[in-house]
């Protein structure tokens, strides 16, 4: 193989890794002043793949869902393994619903659960957290988009 040939393959493999990346993690700061580490899901099918599969989530961390418009955004726990504590955000980052302890889907149809108010963003941390982390209705959550405009 050709040095030539060789460097077109290694760019081809490298292109591929950045189109898989991982997504980006950036603090989110919850009302109570508890910082987690979320993963920040855009993308379609990052969104709809969630924490499918995952065993568990730490503490600290979390996942926090970004829209490209306010809306009724429904989540639902296909594959899921754990309760979690769901939070919708407007776009100044209040919170307009959460629904606490939702259980993993146990059978199909998964239930979808939706919010009562459109929202930009949702928020997916551990069943429990929102309470005791003040994450009520009206409470504002502080994170930065690490992007240089809001998709």
């Amino acid at each position: 193989m050709s040095l030539r040939a060789l460097g077109v393959q290694l760019a081809v493999l490298a292109g591929a890794a950045l189109a898989t990346a991982a997504p980006a993690v950036v603090p989110l700061t919850l009302p109570s002043g508890s910082v987690l580490q979320v993963e920040v899901m855009v993308k379609d099918e990052d969104r709809a793949m969630g924490l499918m599969f995952r065993p568990s989530l730490p503490r600290d961390h979390g996942m926090l869902f970004v829209f490209d418009t306010s809306d009724f955004h429904g989540i639902w726990m296909k594959n899921c393994r754990f309760p979690i504590d769901i939070l919708w955000l407007d776009e100044e980052h209040r919170i307009v619903h959460v629904a606490e302890a939702v259980p993993p889907c146990k059978a199909e149809p998964c239930p979808v659960y939706n919010p009562l108010r459109r929202a930009a963003y949702v928020v997916e941390l551990n069943a429990g957290q929102a309470r005791r982390e003040k994450a009520v209705v009206g409470a504002t959550v502080g994170f930065a988009w690490p992007g240089p405009a809001r998709p």
